[in-house]
């Protein structure tokens, strides 16, 4: 027979914890789950660079890998122009809406 008071009897089921540490190990949590922007080497720079180019060359769909410090997300569109300037590429999208992409985000591009 187990008694309440062991195992996961009545202290295991009445711990507390004060809302400004539950805040900490929260913000901490997240904090551990951050990533970093991966380095680049100029091969996958100049991968991506021709990748966009072909898509603005004869209109064809690309899936850009955007970096995102949660995760990752994968962006489907056609290349429209570059800004070689503000390092942006004008993307559209498949319901015709256009957005303009800092290319410095992206870590890798697929035909």
């Amino acid at each position: 027979m187990r008694k309440k008071l062991e195992g996961n009897g009545l202290w295991e089921s009445s711990r507390m914890i004060m809302p400004e540490l539950g805040q900490r190990i929260i913000a901490d949590h997240r904090n551990q789950e951050i990533r970093y922007k991966p380095e680049l080497d100029p091969q996958s720079w100049d991968e991506i660079h021709q990748i966009v180019a072909k898509s603005i060359e004869d209109h064809s769909a690309i899936a850009l890998t955007m970096f995102d410090p949660v995760e990752n997300i994968v962006m489907v569109g056609i290349a429209t122009k570059i800004d070689k300037n503000l390092n942006q590429i004008k993307m559209r999208w498949p319901n015709d809406d256009y957005d303009w992409i800092k290319i410095d985000n992206s870590i890798s591009a697929n035909v």
